[in-house]
């Protein structure tokens, strides 16, 4: 006969007993019992002791925001699925992408929130529209990032999903989730072309060269003011604008600020690593304004790097080797 085991995949051929010659049968019932009761305590030792423990599964929760912007912009859902296949070799890890903004489930015909979904969360991405209408703003959503933060899960926010207003209504909270945040008519978001020539050590940057990609990256981030804090972030993607890029016309609005013209000639954080007071992980990127973008395969690695290290797990020396090819970012794109 075939037992399935608890291993998924795994068959336990068992043999069966051969018949004994009739001749020999005499019926034994102390020696039945016995039987009976040596299978009893060889089972429960058994389940003390599993022969082949799995390891624990690394899990990963990908937020991706509705649909906006035209068509080959804020691809989030997307962009998220193309981060779900490009980890999918990595063992022992399981990423779910949620889409239309945050997890949800249908209760009485109604859809609702489903926070459940996030509870057992390794580290949580948010790629997605900000601003006031931000996912992690709406309703109790803040609350929920802040139970989870506090068990350390790590966070993680790409390109709009890095804009909150300032103070209560948002800064405060990205500042204690990631250390720094994008603050409307302070912080800027022009189209350029940035060049990263020279990477950090860090196990995000691990196998990812320089690179360049015309997109909005954003910079002039508004950062924590307490020092210790400070001292936590560290600077991943480095870029000297030049004074055409400071002086605008920057997307919305389109400037220029004299404060951004002020700053000729100083380098600008686009993505940074922040390691949080309560022992967990996020990272901010600036970038993936342009879907098409993330066929740069050193931007798509420094990303999916990103998500292991929040996610409390190993990154490869040679960062993450993924399957994705140029036909895959013709998928999945939205109805726009």
């Amino acid at each position: 006969m075939v037992r399935t085991s608890s291993r998924p995949g795994v068959l336990d051929r068992v043999r069966p007993a051969m018949p004994s010659p009739a001749s020999s049968f005499r019926p034994r019932p102390w020696l039945l019992l016995t039987a009976v009761a040596a299978l009893f305590l060889f089972g429960a030792c058994a389940r003390d002791t599993p022969a082949a423990a799995q390891p624990d599964t690394t899990r990963i929760a990908l937020i991706a925001g509705r649909p906006s912007h035209p068509p080959g912009m804020h691809e989030f859902r997307a962009g998220a699925l193309l981060m779900q296949k490009g980890l999918a070799g990595v063992a022992g890890l399981q990423v779910d992408v949620y889409p239309m903004g945050w997890p949800s489930k249908i209760v009485d015909g109604q859809e609702v929130d489903d926070h459940a979904a996030l509870e057992d969360a390794d580290a949580v991405l948010i790629y997605a529209d900000g601003g006031s209408g931000h996912p992690a703003l709406q309703r109790d959503h803040q609350a929920v990032l802040d139970r989870l933060a506090a068990r350390g899960v790590g966070l993680g926010f790409a390109h709009y999903a890095v804009e909150v207003p300032p103070g209560a209504d948002g800064g405060d909270a990205m500042l204690r989730w990631n250390g720094g945040f994008y603050e409307h008519l302070y912080s800027v978001n022009p189209m350029w072309r940035p060049e990263f020539t020279s990477l950090p050590t860090h196990p995000i940057t691990r196998g990812v060269g320089p690179f360049a990609t015309h997109d909005e990256w954003y910079f002039n981030m508004r950062w924590t003011g307490d020092a210790a804090a400070r001292a936590r972030i560290t600077p991943l993607l480095v870029a000297r604008p030049d004074d055409a890029v400071r002086r605008g016309p920057y997307v919305s609005p389109p400037g220029p600020y004299d404060h951004i013209i002020a700053d000729s000639g100083r380098d600008e954080t686009m993505m940074w690593a922040y390691e949080r007071a309560d022992g967990g992980r996020s990272f901010g990127f600036t970038g993936g304004h342009t879907h098409a973008n993330w066929g740069d395969v050193n931007q798509r690695r420094i990303v999916l790097n990103a998500l292991l290290w929040i996610a409390g797990m190993d990154v490869p020396a040679g960062g993450v080797v993924d399957t994705i090819t140029a036909a895959d970012l013709t998928m999945n794109l939205d109805d726009k």
